[in-house]
């Protein structure tokens, strides 16, 4: 479900890819010290995002060292580590590893079993690290597989606890900015859960798996409406984003939540408006 949080790369000067590549790189190094060489390949950019979003807002050490690499061995990267990837790293971890439980549980994917099997050992140790994030994410579990079994058709439900959790995990500390990072996590985890919802309406279809889009895509303005429904998702972010007093790494942030965010989108559309052009050019040699 996760991985829709990245940037426009050709949007992006470069100084500024640079300095995802930095933090990208940051969090995996964090993910690989914390939890094993293994974990690295759990990685999202939601997490990436989030690391930048608290540095710029807490203003942290911004110290650059050079590290080798694994993927890279040719020459030492430059990454950027502080508390701030170490929170992300941990939080992607416990992200992925429910969302692997979820994955077997759905569709009994024996590499999700695999990795779920894996990761369980750091999983437990970062855990108890984080006691009200951990309670978000087995609360959040436990609800959506009810709305799940109930087969709550309404688009809310199910997006709604999205945003609950990572409004929790968002919330890094409790201080005079936390409401505000509470509402962008509330409003992206919407947004990555409605989007993957999207992405994924045929494949459910298919295989009769739960999607609330499913209760009007039969609709003659369907797309429309999704579009419209993700951008009320994405305007929730900006408006939280934009209260915040923050000048580090402003235009790399504001890439990805207003622009990045929406690349895999653009994508999609471009492709079913091609596929859509061919058929109608079959339709009109007949």
């Amino acid at each position: 479900m996760f991985g829709y949080i990245t940037i426009d790369r050709e949007e992006l000067k470069g100084k500024d890819l640079d300095r995802y590549r930095e933090f990208y790189c940051g969090v995996c190094r964090d993910l690989k010290d914390s939890c094993g060489e293994a974990a690295r390949a759990t990685l999202t950019y939601d997490m990436t995002f989030l690391a930048i979003l608290l540095n710029a807002l807490y203003e942290g050490p911004s110290g650059i060292t050079e590290e080798r690499c694994i993927l890279h061995p040719a020459r030492k990267r430059r990454v950027i580590r502080n508390e701030y990837t170490a929170y992300a790293a941990d939080m992607n971890l416990m992200l992925v590893f429910h969302n692997l439980e979820d994955d077997w549980i759905d569709e009994k994917k024996g590499t999700s079993l695999a990795a779920y099997r894996l990761l369980r050992p750091a999983y437990l140790k970062t855990s108890r690290k984080y006691p009200r994030q951990t309670r978000a994410i087995l609360r959040y579990v436990k609800e959506l597989h009810a709305v799940e079994e109930k087969n709550d058709r309404s688009l809310d439900t199910a997006a709604g606890l999205t945003g609950k959790l990572m409004a929790e995990i968002f919330r890094y500390r409790e201080d005079i900015w936390s409401e505000d990072l509470g509402q962008i996590g509330f409003y992206l985890g919407k947004f990555i859960y409605l989007m993957d919802a999207w992405d994924d309406l045929e494949k459910d279809r298919r295989n009769s798996s739960y999607n609330p889009f499913l209760s009007i895509c039969g609709e003659a303005d369907y797309e429309m409406r999704a579009g419209d429904i993700l951008t009320m998702q994405a305007a929730g972010i900006a408006k939280y984003f934009e209260k915040l007093p923050i000048l580090l790494d402003e235009e790399l942030l504001r890439n990805i939540i207003y622009s990045g965010i929406w690349v895999k989108y653009r994508a999609k559309r471009a492709k079913m408006a091609e596929a859509q052009r061919t058929l109608q050019e079959a339709k009109d040699d007949l």
